[in-house]
Formats: structure tokens, C-alpha cells, sequence
């Protein structure tokens, strides 16, 4: 992964942040470091104070350090910012957030030295993981007490967990890398704190997984629909272009292209006939597809934040440093909060489709709770239990982070985003959505295999051997179920329900 001075896409975050890609700056990178550098060295020879590079920070930027301290001072930003508390953060969390600040560090807009973006880089490279912690950032003036652990780690300070799982003290694991810390100069500490890189790498990752999430969801909802017997004239790709929603046409498209060649569809009015199918049914693209169109707009978001730079101060081209409020976090959390909106929506749909498949009052034939002999055996009446709590947890992760502020730094910064919160409740969100459509999954397929004499869709068998094959059996009586709903959602976190459902149908949308 080669780092310019822009350019990062959200591939190569997810490269860097799970797949381990190594990084090199380039030479471009190089030179505009070094450029905006020697603005910096400028600067800092001058008598009058300027913020970030001869001042102390926050509510303490009226003091003016002098030369001598002035390294003392980065220093002690850094150890007295790095005050996180709670459980560990994920690896993956923290190898994002490193590679952005390293993407914003190469901007050549914060001053930072390039051996300083180097050591960054060679750490990442090492498999060198920093500790960060659950809290201590309120998503303004950067994810500051995340980012502070991670700058920590490049002065060969605190903790760091190193290629093999083990936590151990950073300056260890430098000099075992042959890594040399870093003796941080003017305005550098403070350069490494202020992003939104947590919360950014967090919406990268989220967009990511749900995006096969969505698709994975039109198919479960397509089986569901074939198990309960219902028409699927109501994906109709005429019905959905009178209400031109690009989401809701693509889920259509989907669930229509799942059910091609099913003979379970279309008995809606047989022996118990309905004019319409329950809105969890009929309504499965809408709210599916208003989904999409958000995970859209969270990308646009996304995007926009990637090509930033976001410091302050920061050095522009034409030699200013000047302050400025970017490192505020309100668009990030705001579509982290929209989007866990939207996956508790489609988490509290997909459960109404499992209840209705479980209730013999509503499932058109089936057995109570899907049970081999009812009364004897229970079914799948508890992991309705399970999916109904998942899906109420995940109405309490929809109450949104950023309509919260509460000030901090004297009042310096009295109003902040909670973006970092924002997206570690919607990595739980994400999490739920997850097991609740292997739930789904697993009642639908087990429907599906009842309703003898008649066949499903190819693409419905396809995803049904692939479940089987996964570890995840079929009716039969009461056994021990929880390895199943775990196989089940290992299978659906692995992108399993698209990968076999796409074996027949091609490439869902």
C-alpha cells in the first residue's frame, strides 16, 4: 500500500486494518512532509507564539513555551492524552485509525518530520498494536485519548500488543522490530491526536459489512417469503420504478432474482387465501432498500472524510498555520447514528418474518415453532427468544450518540460530536444484525424443507446444501441449539448466504 499525499480509498483502509497490507510513503509524500516541515521549523524560530507549535493547547493555549520546553511539551501532551479506560479496542479498530492519521500525516498539512510518518508506517508494518481503550474520546479535537495511546507507542512508551497476540511494553517490541522511538518536536504530538480517525475507521468497517449484510438480509427475506407461501408478484420491477427509491429497486431485484423458479410462491391463495402478504413480507425491499439508500449516504460521507485533512492547526501551501475546526467530528457520527437507525429496522423486520414463520396461526401450514413433534418438542420457540432480545437491544443502540454534547476543557470545547460513540455502538449493532439474520436464516431454510411436494428456487437450494454443509442441521427433533445458531452466524459473517445464493443467481446488487 503505497501512501501519497491523497488518494486512500476505503479498500485500502480495510487492506491495512484486516488484511495486514504492508505500507511505503511515497516519494511525493516524502517531499510534501518535508516541505510543510520546514514551515513549521520557520515558525518556531519566531518570537511570536503560535498555537500547536510554541503554545500549550486547549483552555492552556494562552501560555507561550519557550525553545527549551518545547519538546517536553509534545511529549506531555501525548502521556497525559493517552487516559483511556475500559476494554481494549479491536485490532482492527486500531490498525484503521493508525493508517488514517498516517494518511493525514502524509497530506503534508500538519508539519510532522517524514521519519516521524515513517516510524508510523514501520510500526504498522511490524504488526505492532497499540493498546487503546473503550473510552476517552468525546469525538472533537480528534479521537484524542485513542489516538494519544497510539502516538505513545511510537515514543516506545505504554503498552502494545505485538504480531503474536501478546501484550507487552511498546519499547520492547520497537527494539525488537529494530523500530527507534521517536523524539517528538514542535507541533508533532499534537499532530498525532487530532483526527476523526477512529470514528472514520469505524464507518469504513461497518460500511463494509454491511453492505454484504443488506444483500445476505434480501435473500433471507426471499426464503422467508417461500416458506410461508407468498406471492412474489409484489417485486415486480414495474411496481418499484413508479417509486424510483435506487435501494428499494435493487432489494426488489434481488429477492425476485433469489425466488426465479420457485414453486413455492404464488399460494397465497390456496387453502387459507389471502389478498396480501404481511407487511413484513410485502414490505421487505421498502425497508430493506431505505436502508441502502442510507448506507449510501454514510459512503458519500465516508468518501468526502477520507480525502481530508484533518489537523489543527495545519500548515497550507502558501506557508499560514492556521487554526480551524475540522477535527469536529458532526458528520461522521451523524451517519454512524443513521446508520444503526437503519439496521435496527431491518433487524425488527427480519424477527416479524420469523415470528410469523414460528406462529401456526399465521405460517400457512407449518408446525408450532417449526417443531418436529409440538408439545414434545419446543422448536425454535427460544431462538425467536434470542433474536427478540438482540433486536430490542439493538432499538437502545439506535438512540443516537451525537445528539449528546458535554464540554470539556474549561469550556474551550463546548461542543463535541460523541462520533467515537457513535461507532462503537453501531460495531454492536452490526454485530446483532448479524446473529438476527442467522436466525432468520436458519427458521426460513428449516421452513422451506417442511413444506414437502413442493420445491424451492434453485438459488433457495443453493443456500440451503451451503447452510447444511456449514455445520447448521435441519428439522428434525429437539437437539442442544445453540451450535447451530452459532455455525449459522459464522456462516452468515463470512458472506455465505450471498456467495451461495450468487452460485445460481450471478452477482446480487
Amino acid at each position: 500500500m503505497v501512501v501519497g499525499t491523497s488518494g486512500v480509498t476505503a479498500s485500502d483502509v480495510l487492506a491495512v486494518a484486516r488484511g495486514g497490507a504492508r505500507i511505503e510513503l511515497s516519494a511525493e509524500a516524502v517531499t510534501a512532509l518535508a516541505a510543510a516541515r520546514e514551515i513549521v521549523d520557520a515558525l518556531a524560530a519566531k518570537p511570536e507564539p503560535v498555537y500547536g507549535v510554541s503554545t500549550g493547547f486547549g483552555a492552556l493555549a494562552t501560555r507561550h513555551i519557550s525553545q527549551e520546553l518545547r519538546g517536553r511539551l509534545q511529549r506531555n501532551i501525548v502521556r497525559s492524552h493517552a487516559a483511556g479506560m475500559g476494554p481494549r479496542v479491536e485490532r482492527e479498530v486500531v490498525r484503521a485509525l493508525m493508517f488514517l492519521r498516517l494518511k493525514t500525516v502524509c497530506s503534508g498539512h500538519t508539519g510532522v518530520r517524514p521519519e516521524v510518518a515513517q516510524t508510523m508506517a514501520d510500526v504498522l508494518n511490524a504488526g505492532i498494536t497499540p493498546v487503546v481503550h473503550e473510552y476517552g474520546s468525546l469525538g472533537c479535537s480528534g479521537d484524542l485519548a485513542p489516538l494519544s495511546h497510539c502516538a505513545l507507542t511510537l515514543m516506545g512508551e505504554g503498552d502494545a500488543e505485538g504480531p503474536d497476540g501478546t501484550v507487552r511494553p511498546a519499547g520492547e517490541l520497537l527494539a525488537e522490530h529494530g523500530i527507534a522511538p521517536v523524539e517528538l518536536r514542535e507541533k508533532e504530538g499534537l499532530a498525532l491526536l487530532n483526527g476523526t480517525d477512529g470514528m472514520l475507521g469505524m464507518l469504513v468497517m461497518a460500511l463494509a459489512d454491511l453492505d454484504m449484510l443488506y444483500r445476505s438480509a434480501d435473500v433471507t427475506a426471499a426464503l422467508s417469503l417461500e416458506g410461508l407461501l407468498g406471492t412474489d408478484k409484489v417485486l415486480a420491477p414495474e411496481l418499484h420504478a413508479i417509486r424510483p427509491h435506487p435501494g428499494q429497486g435493487d432489494s426488489a431485484a434481488n429477492m425476485l432474482a433469489v425466488l426465479q423458479g420457485s414453486q413455492l410462491t404464488g399460494h397465497h391463495q390456496d387453502d387459507a387465501p389471502r389478498v396480501q402478504d404481511a407487511y413484513s413480507v410485502r414490505c421487505a425491499p421498502q425497508v430493506a432498500g431505505a436502508g441502502r439508500d442510507t448506507l449510501a449516504h454514510a459512503r458519500l460521507v465516508a468518501e468526502r472524510e477520507l480525502a481530508s485533512a484533518v489537523d489543527n492547526p495545519v500548515v497550507l501551501p502558501d506557508g499560514r498555520v492556521e487554526s480551524n475546526g475540522n477535527f469536529h467530528g458532526a458528520p461522521v457520527a451523524y451517519v454512524l447514528d443513521f446508520l444503526a437507525i437503519a439496521v435496527a429496522d431491518l433487524g425488527s423486520i427480519a424477527e416479524r418474518r420469523t415470528d410469523r414463520l414460528l406462529d401456526k396461526n399465521r405460517s400457512h401450514g407449518l408446525p408450532p415453532f417449526l417443531a418436529d413433534d409440538a408439545g414434545v418438542d419446543s422448536g425454535l420457540m427460544i431462538a425467536q427468544y434470542t433474536q427478540a432480545a438482540l433486536v430490542s437491544e439493538l432499538k437502545r443502540l439506535a438512540v443516537p450518540a451525537s445528539a449528546d454534547s458535554i464540554p470539556s476543557s474549561a469550556m474551550q470545547e463546548d461542543h463535541v460530536s460523541m462520533g467515537w460513540s457513535a461507532a462503537r455502538k453501531l460495531r454492536t449493532a452490526v454485530g446483532n444484525l448479524t446473529r438476527i439474520i442467522a436466525v432468520e436464516l436458519y427458521a426460513a431454510t428449516r421452513a422451506i424443507e417442511l413444506r414437502e411436494g413442493l420445491t424451492p428456487a434453485p438459488a433457495s437450494r443453493a443456500v440451503i446444501e451451503a447452510v447444511r454443509s456449514a455445520g447448521v442441521q435441519g428439522p428434525g427433533p429437539d437437539r442442544f441449539l445453540a451450535p447451530d445458531l452459532a455455525a449459522a452466524e459464522e456462516f452468515v459473517r463470512g458472506g455465505g448466504v450471498v456467495a451461495a445464493a450468487e452460485t445460481v443467481t450471478g452477482a446480487l446488487r
